[in-house]
């Protein structure tokens, strides 16, 4: 008859396994896209910074009106380690529109081109523009906003994924896309 020590022993690999699991959820799966100039960009290559992944495109009008936000938040905090990574969503239809799009917005921050709604749902983001993740210095997820930013949502995030962990933890999911 087993002891309960054994007992103990046989449930440890299980549970190791449920927290290996539950981690490895968190981290981003793997990401690249070229940048603006053509080289080759990868998500693993931030590890270290927080990081505000947002995808957008030039047509999407929401997305146009949440851009102040993310370069007044890449000018802010960017000497404490937080880079804003904006992913167009733009196709070879639109892809010319980018660059005047992204000068006329003044845009401080590095932009991707190229990805599609597979990378949105690849990163739990659904299929809606515009939607954001944010991701620790681990590179793990730790927020996902769909639909437009707001400021007050997202300077929070910000300043709780630096360490300032005031008021109440910032939600890992929220659905800011009008419909329910």
């Amino acid at each position: 008859m087993d002891s309960p020590r054994t007992g103990r022993w046989i449930l440890l690999p299980l549970i190791l396994s449920i927290v290996t699991c539950l981690s490895a959820q968190d981290v981003a799966p793997e990401f690249s896209l070229p940048d603006l100039k053509g080289a080759q960009q990868d998500l693993r290559d931030y590890r270290g910074k927080i990081v505000v992944l947002n995808f957008w495109a030039t047509w999407c009008i929401p997305c146009a009106e949440e851009l102040p936000m993310l370069v007044d938040i890449q000018k802010r905090y960017a000497d404490q380690g937080v880079v804003v990574i904006g992913v167009s969503l733009d196709d070879a239809t639109t892809r010319a529109k980018i660059d005047p799009f992204v000068r006329k917005k003044k845009v401080n921050f590095p932009i991707w081109l190229g990805a599609t709604t597979e990378d949105l749902k690849r990163l739990g983001l659904g299929e809606a523009l515009p939607a954001t993740a944010f991701l620790d210095r681990e590179g793990r997820i730790t927020g996902r906003v769909l639909g437009m930013l707001r400021k007050k949502d997202l300077n929070h995030r910000v300043e709780w994924l630096l360490g300032n962990h005031q008021g109440d933890a910032p939600k890992p999911l929220v659905n800011n896309l009008g419909f329910k």
